[in-house]
């Protein structure tokens, strides 16, 4: 099985499965003399866990790291860096449907079919749990962007599950946010809207009782990045985050900017508002905020499945830090690439 790396200078090299021993990540290409934060790397792990909410997959792993290669009395080496998660709350039990009635909507039926001899517990590498190496990777890029551009912020949040939906106009909490550097975990189920994030709680709470599943928007907004950050042709700024961010399970739809909405514009009237263009033009950074809409599907498990399993009802708020991560990860190896294009 090939295809599990992603970056061109900074590299990552996830592995494991959702209930095997360990999950984990390689790093390659970061430079040396990177302080390295325990804190930070925990603290991100600690955002996308499971079992943390009420609405959550009742799969409670503490997701505690070891650093095992690469960091030498808290700093980068400039070789690997290999970092391990045992798996401690491991179920294999609650799988074994999977085994003779594979999940409609899920993959398992064409892993099984493409490799024939396939680790069904929990969905094996398919699994959500394997965003958890995208996350070490993102925290490690985090600390170096701090070196790297440090006023560069990046904030994602849900825009939508259901039919409840935060309107255009309704964006200024975020707005607030990124300006302030904050994540957006204050917030239930991590909507920024007061009373809408409340209503958003309720039906994620009911959807679990019922054995249902829901469907997500999200939002990922990068400001302050610097201009020009692309690799024309075939590693346009966007094609890389795209191809990042829909490599997640459940994704199912990438919008730069005005998205699919742009269908139904006139150039005359497109071209007058930067905002349309999402802060890439040609590939390239402008140094406006970027703006990403994603959308992910429902979870396969639902009814009766979902009632015996364990599983989240709805993709949308533990992504959030995933597609931060993903978009801190991006920006570095695009920081990084940037210094070959001039003598």
């Amino acid at each position: 099985m090939s295809a599990n790396s992603l970056g061109k200078i900074f590299k990552l090299h996830s592995f494991g499965e959702s209930h095997g021993i360990a999950m984990g990540v390689v790093l390659e290409g970061c430079p040396a003399g990177l302080t390295v934060s325990k804190k930070v790397l925990q603290s991100e792990l600690d955002r996308r866990r499971p079992g943390a909410k009420a609405w959550d997959s009742s799969r409670n792993e503490l997701d505690q790291i070891q650093i095992i290669s690469g960091v030498f009395k808290g700093k980068t080496l400039g070789t690997p860096i290999a970092v391990l998660v045992f798996n401690k709350n491991s179920n294999p039990k609650s799988y074994e449907f999977i085994k003779k009635s594979p999940r409609p909507g899920h993959s398992e039926d064409l892993w099984k079919f493409k490799f024939s001899h396939y680790d069904h517990r929990g969905g094996g590498r398919s699994s959500g749990r394997e965003t958890l190496g995208r996350v070490i990777a993102g925290a490690f890029a985090k600390m170096m962007i701090k070196k790297l551009c440090p006023d560069l912020k990046i904030l994602a949040f849900v825009k939508q599950i259901g039919d409840i939906k935060l309107l255009d106009e309704e964006t200024q909490i975020a707005e607030n946010l990124l300006k302030k550097s904050q994540n957006v975990d204050s917030f239930l189920a991590r909507f920024p809207h007061k009373k809408k994030s409340q209503d958003v709680f309720d039906l994620l709470m009911k959807a679990k009782k019922e054995g249902e599943s829901l469907g997500a928007l999200t939002e990922l907004w990068i400001e302050n990045i610097p201009k020009a950050l692309g690799q024309p042709l075939f590693h346009k700024f966007k094609s890389d985050l795209a191809q990042a961010i829909m490599s997640l399970g459940a994704s199912c739809s990438f919008e730069v900017g005005l998205g699919k909405d742009s269908a139904s514009q006139k150039g005359s009237h497109f071209h007058k508002t930067k905002t349309n263009y999402g802060g890439i033009r040609g590939g390239l950074t402008t140094g406006e905020k970027i703006i990403i809409k994603t959308t992910f599907k429902p979870p396969s498990s639902y009814g009766t499945i979902a009632k015996k399993g364990r599983f989240d009802p709805c993709i949308g708020p533990r992504v959030i830090p995933v597609l931060e991560a993903i978009a801190y990860f991006i920006t570095v190896d695009h920081l990084l690439l940037r210094r070959l294009d001039r003598l």
